[in-house]
């Protein structure tokens, strides 16, 4: 613990100490109040009307009878519907066609928007909504995904194919194989709090309240997609309940806007759980093949990761699974390759650890089925193939403390016990197996602004544009905060996700904390200097302000990742198939850890996640209708309290020397490797590899897994 002094006053450092959140009493009490939830003068409510079928067009929206209904105020569709302009460049490249709401007749998947109702209330839009009869001309459609089915391509994009060395030939020269089919159902984000958002016209200025990721994206979009001056458009986002890679710009804030500029009054739309089935993305369902060559001694000769996943016929999304393996492990060749299929369903997007989470489980079992063929501890394999530059891209690493979660993980497991044969541990009707993987998962950054203010009472206010979508971001720039200005965190004040407080990166991908505290320290370090010069600080206080953008120019090309080492144990009950874990322990190298309260639940979550992956989640598409089946949290499983053992996560010391703040990131990592880990101990268990996620009872079952 270390202790600076401002004037006459000691403070102790906050980064590295636990400290409760910020926001936690509101949260708790009921006092912080969600985009659904906040109330608005004349408030008008919108439900949205989704298709029912997966392809074709609307022939017509019989609106009449239902504007007759009581309460109903107007019913947008195509024919009435405001104009938008969906052909621009945001954030993330050129938008999902979706966004052009309202724009044209055609369908192009079942859960496409076609009306929505406006009402004084939500149970009169509802209603009305239930009862909007709406024709289709229907044509036949195609929703089945499988491996190298017909028209199957590798995108454009840089990055889908990378090569190195000659694979057939170092698989050829290989002393041991792994040739081996993986893969992963659909999957949903299912965040707690529903995708909500207001808007409303206030003195010629659009305002809108969401629950967002980022309100700068979100305004940016806005104003792009509705032709508006940026100033014109603010957007605030003060509390957000789970996020996950979906809450971005998405059709419930457009329909807001159009509603609102319709009627001139506010209007809130919020999406049912339902809708965000097929309104929000999704994570595509994957089709992995991996072949692994090794000398006897088990260094990699060969590896060849193929990725398949699958996108909208509107959309271009790829589930990137293949480009895990590219940092990790070293290989004299060294191919990988995603490829892609359109299909008539919505298009997936970002979900937790997106690409690492479902590569993670392809090539770590493949990794855990070439030690048991190499006779090599898995933990031994991966240590053997150690890579002392990038693999593929040959820059030096940053930092890379793998070695270290292993052997601590080790430790700490009790990993120096286990007998590597499968199948022996039993405790009356349940077999006992341990297994293991590596989590990894790049370390970004990008630009932002932040404005830090020393008021006249001698508090100090901090403006920035981020997000905190339940990682305790608010917190943990306070801390930032506080070191920096050598004052205690109480004297500090964090104000964030108001689009007026100008640019900042989203919340996603690992980078907001890096992004943001890179940020609050440069204006941390212009606001000293302006203090430095003396005199008294007036009624307005004093502001400095920084922008990132030129500082993130000077980094030096590194390959810059997180690491983990992801070890679970789990029973198998051999009446039932039923796979219960009883525990997991992860062991992270993630940079300078901020708030260890905070950063232990986010690692924890998102090993739980990774449970839930390996064991639960399943998303299944009828294919006549091309619906969802259960499209509910009656019908996606996923893990509840009862299927949760004792997780432990901890982290070995690993700051980013080139960053400010030491900071890599700790938001996606949690999940990546734990399904694996569990499916090589379901291995360990029962000697019998689950490839297909969900390892649901009965298929552990039909495999003879659960024998004797």
């Amino acid at each position: 613990m270390t202790t600076a002094t401002t004037g006459t006053a000691p403070v102790t450092g906050a980064v590295g100490t636990a400290h409760t959140r910020i926001e936690g009493l509101a949260k708790v009490t009921g006092a912080a109040r969600y985009a659904g939830e906040i109330p608005f003068a004349d408030l008008a409510h919108g439900w949205l009307v989704l298709s029912t079928i997966a392809r074709g067009r609307i022939r017509s929206v019989e609106s009449a009878p239902v504007l007759e209904m009581p309460g109903v105020l107007a019913v947008l569709h195509h024919g009435n519907a405001p104009r938008v302009d969906g052909d621009y460049q945001g954030l993330l490249g050129r938008p999902d066609p979706i966004v052009e709401v309202f724009q044209h007749d055609r369908v192009p998947f079942v859960g496409w928007p076609v009306a929505l109702i406006v009402a004084e209330t939500s149970e009169q839009a509802r209603e009305a909504a239930e009862a909007l009869v709406v024709h289709y001309d229907q044509e036949p459609h195609d929703v089945a995904f499988a491996a190298g089915r017909p028209g199957t391509y590798v995108p454009e994009a840089d990055g889908m194919r990378v090569e190195k060395g000659a694979l057939e030939a170092e698989l050829a020269a290989s002393a041991h194989v792994v040739d081996a089919e993986y893969t992963t159902p659909e999957e949903h984000h299912c965040a707690m709090e529903p995708h909500a958002a207001m808007a409303r016209w206030d003195s010629g200025r659009l305002e809108v309240v969401d629950s967002n990721q980022g309100s700068t994206w979100v305004a940016d979009e806005l104003a792009k997609l509705f032709s508006l001056d940026p100033a014109s458009v603010r957007v605030r986002s003060e509390h957000v309940g789970g996020a996950f890679g979906a809450k971005g710009l998405r059709v419930h804030q457009i329909l807001a806007v159009m509603a609102a500029t319709v009627l001139h009054r506010p209007v809130r739309v919020v999406l049912t759980r339902r809708q965000t089935f097929s309104l929000v993305g999704y994570r595509s369902p994957t089709a992995q093949r991996v072949r692994l060559g090794a000398d006897a001694d088990g260094r990699l000769r060969a590896l060849d990761h193929q990725a398949q996943s699958l996108t909208s016929t509107v959309h271009e999304f790829v589930e990137q699974s293949a480009g895990f393996a590219r940092p990790l492990y070293d290989a004299d060749a060294h191919h990988t390759v995603n490829r892609v299929v359109r299909l008539d369903v919505p298009t997936p997007t970002f979900v937790r650890a997106p690409g690492e989470a479902p590569g993670s489980f392809a090539l770590e079992s493949a990794l855990d089925e070439l030690a048991e063929k190499c006779g090599i501890d898995p933990i031994a394999l991966r240590a053997r193939n150690e890579p002392d530059v990038g693999p593929v891209s040959g820059l030096p690493f940053s930092s890379r403390n793998l070695p270290a979660c292993f052997e601590e993980g080790a430790r700490r497991f009790g990993w120096a016990e286990r007998d590597p044969r499968p199948g022996l541990r039993r405790e009356g009707r349940w077999l006992l197996g341990t297994g293991v993987a590596t989590a990894t998962f790049p370390v970004l950054v990008g630009p932002a602004t932040a404005a830090v203010t020393a008021e006249a009472d001698g508090t100090f206010t901090v403006r920035i544009t981020a997000a905190d979508v339940g990682t305790g971001a608010r917190t943990a720039l306070t801390l930032i905060a506080a070191d920096a200005l050598e004052v205690a965190p109480e004297r500090v004040h964090v104000r964030i996700a108001d689009s007026d407080f100008g640019p900042a990166m989203i919340a996603g991908g690992s980078m907001g904390t890096r992004s943001w505290g890179w940020a609050v320290t440069a204006a941390v370090r212009d606001l000293r200097e302006q203090l430095a010069l003396g005199g008294d600080i007036p009624p307005q206080g004093i502001t400095a302000r920084s922008d990132t953008t030129p500082l993130l120019g000077t980094l030096t090309k590194k390959e810059r990742h997180s690491y983990g080492a992801q070890f679970a144990e789990v029973a198998v009950d051999v009446t039932s198939g039923e796979v219960r874990v009883r525990r997991m322990l992860g062991i992270f190298a993630t940079g300078r850890i901020i708030n260890p309260l905070t950063a232990r639940s986010q690692f924890i979550g998102g090993m739980i996640w990774g449970l839930s992956m390996a064991l639960h989640e399943e998303a299944i598409r009828d294919q006549a209708s091309g619906a969802h089946v259960g499209a509910d949290l009656a019908g996606y499983h996923f893990a509840a309290n009862a299927d949760v053992p004792l997780i432990e996560a901890d982290w070995v010391d690993d700051p980013d020397e080139d960053d400010p703040v030491g900071i890599k990131g700790i938001g996606e990592i949690g999940i990546v490797g734990a399904a694996a880990a569990i499916a090589n101990a379901v291995w360990h268990a029962t000697g019998v590899r689950h490839r297909n996620l969900p390892i649901r009872p009965d298929r552990v079952l039909l495999a003879g897994g659960a024998a004797g």
